[in-house]
């Protein structure tokens, strides 16, 4: 397939908001796609096979002359990525530049586009993954909920779509749990306060406590054990904690889901960037491991002892998990009924410096891969008055508007120092807004970012504050979304990066 038929698919799906038609977009490509269907189906959706290619912003800022034609394949595109994410050691980096060469000038400009988003993780166009798999189920006319179930099992959607296209249904059978292969997760919906998420359950809830650490997926069979994190990446190696923790439990065959975090002596969370930059890390395990030791928490099982339970009711689920490991590695959780309980609950939570609590259904399975109504997650909800600083433009449905805003607090001494960046939480409304106002305050341009004065001031909400040396004041805001701009308030009044410092235990 030509990589200028993925393309043009991709710009007819960013170009409506209809799901209907998205999906129909999605599905004419997969079906013109062939033997090379688990490649587009992972490209549309904006992930690419080698998950790392060793490609950022800076191997990209300078690009070739692009083709006058369109020549370029699908698997071409693959095969020089797979090259690309093996170059490693003396003379990589020179060998790296040749390659993005010689691959980008084979693209059109369109081409380039699109190829240069795919890399960075940046292609947005509305072709989430739960999208691609409606899209999966037109294309080879089988049940939803047969390509859904497939896919718990999959830590891609590519083999699944080639299986759906290939086989049908029966084919989409065959995949099943399988201990040692990672399972997609099951996610949290949200709520703004704990009387919502109580209301929309309703009856007796598991109030579990949200921990502030790395979600992991932890897999034994006899005594081996793999960890798996939330993109279904292996990090065994990293975490000896999680895998001794796990040796020591009964049950037989175990899958388990639950969170690695790192606690301070009195029991509450370091910064989640420790916690982050401890799991991430494949250096020196044993020196990391005294530096910042590692908690094993779990919250559910999907597997016991040659019984999959990921379709028995969650009660069920967190009676077996409460058979199989002792209390202190099982989440902090109340079963009740009471909402003056679960707010008791709730507090003593926040005040043990942890995010907030998922409230759970009691009746519900497992439901991997999906952000389902089962689980709630509730969590006090940070803000901060900051200014505007550059404005990128944006991709795909938000082509030709200001999108992506930089923000900046009030260092204390007149100016302003970057914190982040985000494009979460705007409207259709709020685009052309910040479009017109920020053209009209721009001061320069670097490439597709607009330089303004620094003289918006806008609101925005988070989940916490970690630290960053990505930036220049060495901390980021977690989950950042535009809640409203503020004509009231002058960016003097902003606030300061000492405050939000605070904020992060700095």
């Amino acid at each position: 397939m030509l990589l200028a038929d993925l393309v043009a698919a991709s710009q007819a799906v960013a170009a409506t908001r209809s799901r209907l038609a998205k999906r129909h977009a999605l599905a004419d490509a997969l079906r013109q796609a062939g033997p090379e269907a688990a490649l587009v189906a992972g490209y549309l959706s904006g992930t690419v096979r080698q998950r790392r290619t060793g490609l950022g912003w800076h191997s990209l800022e300078t690009l070739p002359a692009p083709a006058d034609a369109p020549t370029l394949t699908v698997a071409e595109v693959d095969a020089a990525l797979e090259s690309l994410a093996a170059l490693s050691g003396s003379g990589s980096q020179a060998r790296r530049t040749a390659a993005v060469a010689d691959l980008f000038g084979r693209a059109t400009p369109a081409e380039q586009r699109f190829l240069r988003l795919l890399v960075l993780g940046e292609l947005r166009q509305g072709a989430l993954d739960s999208l691609m798999l409606d899209a999966v189920a037109e294309a080879a006319s089988v049940p939803l909920a047969a390509v859904r179930r497939a896919a718990m099992f999959s830590g891609e959607t590519g083999p699944v779509a080639v299986a759906a296209l290939t086989g049908a249904e029966a084919a989409l059978a065959a995949f099943t749990l399988a201990v040692g292969t990672p399972v997609r997760p099951m996610l949290a919906s949200a709520a703004p306060d704990l009387a919502g998420a109580l209301e929309r359950l309703g009856g007796e809830v598991a109030v579990d406590a949200k921990l502030d650490g790395i979600r992991i997926q932890v897999h034994r069979r006899g005594r081996e054990v793999v960890v798996f994190t939330r993109s279904l990446d292996d990090i065994t190696a990293r975490l000896p904690e999680v895998v001794e923790a796990t040796r020591g439990l009964g049950g037989g065959d175990l899958v388990l889901d639950g969170e690695a975090i790192a606690l301070l002596a009195d029991g509450r969370p370091r910064p989640f960037q420790e916690t982050a930059a401890r799991t991430m890390s494949s250096a020196d395990v044993t020196a990391l491991r005294e530096q910042v030791p590692v908690t094993t928490v779990f919250f559910d099982v999907l597997h016991v002892a040659g019984q999959d339970l990921l379709d028995t009711p969650a009660g069920t689920r967190f009676a077996a998990l409460g058979e199989v490991a002792p209390g202190d590695l099982v989440v902090p959780r109340l079963l009740t009924e009471d909402p003056g309980a679960a707010a008791d609950f709730y507090a003593r939570t926040l005040a043990g410096g942890h995010e907030g609590v998922v409230v759970k259904s009691l009746d519900a399975p497992y439901e991997a891969g999906r952000r389902g109504a089962a689980w709630v997650k509730v969590k006090p909800r940070h803000t901060l008055d900051l200014v505007v600083l550059a404005v990128e433009w944006g991709s795909g449905r938000r082509s030709g508007t200001l999108s992506n805003i930089h923000l900046g607090a009030a260092d204390g001494a007149g100016g302003f120092v970057m914190l982040g960046k985000t494009f979460k939480g705007m409207t259709d409304e709020m685009l052309a807004w910040q479009t017109e106002r920020f053209l009209a305050l721009e001061t320069h341009r670097e490439g597709h970012v607009v330089h303004v004065r620094p003289e918006q001031v806008v609101e925005i909400a988070f989940d916490g504050v970690q630290r960053s040396p990505r930036y220049p004041g060495g901390v980021a805001l977690r989950f950042a979304r535009v809640l409203r701009y503020r004509e009231d308030k002058p960016a003097a009044e902003a606030d300061t990066l000492e405050a939000v410092r605070v904020l992060a235990g700095l």
